[in-house]
C-alpha cells in the first residue's frame, strides 16, 4: 500500500522540500545516486568498470518550468560525453536521457526535447557510445517513440525503454524487436490508471514475461532491466532457447540495488550494467526507489533512528 503513497511523494513539492532538509537523508540518497557532480559520478563509473560492470549514465533533472533548464540539462549531458570521452569512458559507458529534462512537457516541448536529444546523440556517437531514451509515465510514450524513430535514422543505435506495466507494451515490444534495436524493459514506476496499466504485482510479472519473451525471440538488443531473479533466471533460460551469446543481450540494475548480483553476473560471463544516476535533483528518482521495494524504504526509515 505504500508504494502508491511514495510514489505521489515524489511528485509533492512539500515532501520534496521536508525530506530534502532531513539531515539524515543525504547518507540515504548516496546509496542510490552518485553524487551531485560530474567528478563523483566518474569515480563511481571508474569504479564499477574496474569490477566488470558497465555503466549506462543519468543526469537527473526532470522536474523543469522552462526551455533554460531544458537547455542547460542538455548541456550537462554535453559536458558529462565530453569528460567520458576524454577520459576513455565511452566503450563502457553510455547514457540515459529522461526527455522532461529537455523540456518535452513544455509548450512546444516535443521539438524543443527532440532537438536536444539529436545533439546528445551526436556528441555520444563521436566517442562511439549510446545514448538511450528513458521512458516516463504514459501520456509521453507516444512523443518519446516518435523522438526515438526520428533519431534512429541517424543514430540506428538509439535505446528504448518500454514498460511491461503498461497495456500496450507487449505490441511496443513487437514493434522494437528488429535487427539492431536496443530495448531495455522494466516493469515500470510511475503510478498510472487502471485504464492503461496493470495494477496488480502479479499482473506485472507475467506480462513483463511476455514482452521478455517477445523481444528475446527477435532480432534485436534487449536489456533486462530487473532485480528479480526470476526474470533474470528466464532471460537467460530464453537466452539459452534462442541461441543468444552473451554479447547479444545484457542486464541492467539500478546503482545501489543487488550489487553483489550485479558483480555475480559479471563474473559468470554475463554483460552487466549498472544504472547510475548523478545531480543536485535526485528526489523524484529517490522517492521511486523507495516505491519500488519495501527494503528499500526500510533502509530509508531505518536512518532516522540511527545514529550518524
Amino acid at each position: 500500500m505504500l508504494g502508491p503513497v511514495l510514489l505521489a511523494a515524489s511528485r509533492s513539492g512539500r515532501m520534496r522540500r521536508l525530506v530534502s532538509r532531513t539531515p539524515v537523508t543525504r547518507p540515504v540518497v548516496d546509496r542510490f545516486v552518485a553524487g551531485d557532480a560530474l567528478p563523483e559520478a566518474l569515480e563511481v563509473v571508474r569504479t564499477l568498470t574496474t569490477d566488470g560492470i558497465d555503466v549506462t549514465l543519468d543526469h537527473l533533472g526532470e522536474d523543469i518550468t522552462d526551455a533554460a533548464q531544458a537547455h542547460a540539462n542538455r548541456d550537462a549531458y554535453l559536458k558529462l560525453l565530453e569528460a567520458l570521452g576524454d577520459q576513455g569512458l565511452g566503450k563502457r559507458a553510455e547514457v540515459s536521457v529522461k526527455l522532461s529534462a529537455f523540456g518535452q512537457s513544455l509548450p512546444g516541448g516535443h521539438d524543443l526535447a527532440s532537438a536536444a536529444a539529436r545533439r546528445v546523440c551526436e556528441a555520444a556517437d563521436k566517442i562511439g557510445t549510446t545514448v538511450t531514451l528513458d521512458m516516463e509515465d504514459h501520456t509521453t510514450v507516444d512523443s518519446t517513440l516518435a523522438i526515438l524513430a526520428d533519431l534512429r535514422r541517424d543514430f540506428p543505435r538509439t535505446g528504448a525503454v518500454l514498460q511491461a506495466y503498461l497495456f500496450r507494451t507487449e505490441d511496443d515490444a513487437r514493434a522494437l524487436a528488429g535487427e539492431g534495436s536496443r530495448v531495455r524493459l522494466v516493469k515500470g514506476a510511475y503510478k498510472e490508471p487502471a485504464s492503461v496499466a496493470y495494477q496488480s504485482k502479479q499482473d506485472v510479472d507475467r506480462a513483463y514475461a511476455r514482452c521478455l519473451r517477445i523481444l528475446m525471440a527477435g532480432d534485436g538488443y534487449p536489456m533486462i532491466g530487473s532485480h528479480d531473479p526470476r526474470m533474470i533466471e528466464l532471460a537467460v533460460r530464453l537466452a539459452g532457447k534462442y541461441g543468444r551469446s552473451p554479447d547479444t543481450y545484457e542486464f541492467q540494475m539500478l546503482y545501489g540495488i543487488r550489487d553483489a548480483e550485479q558483480r555475480r553476473l559479471a563474473a559468470e560471463g554475463q554483460r552487466i550494467r549498472a544504472y547510475v544516476p548523478y545531480g543536485a535533483d535526485w528526489y523524484g528518482y529517490f522517492m521511486r526507489r523507495l516505491a519500488e521495494r519495501p527494503a528499500n524504504l526500510a533502509f530509508f526509515l531505518r536512518s532516522f533512528t540511527t545514529r550518524h
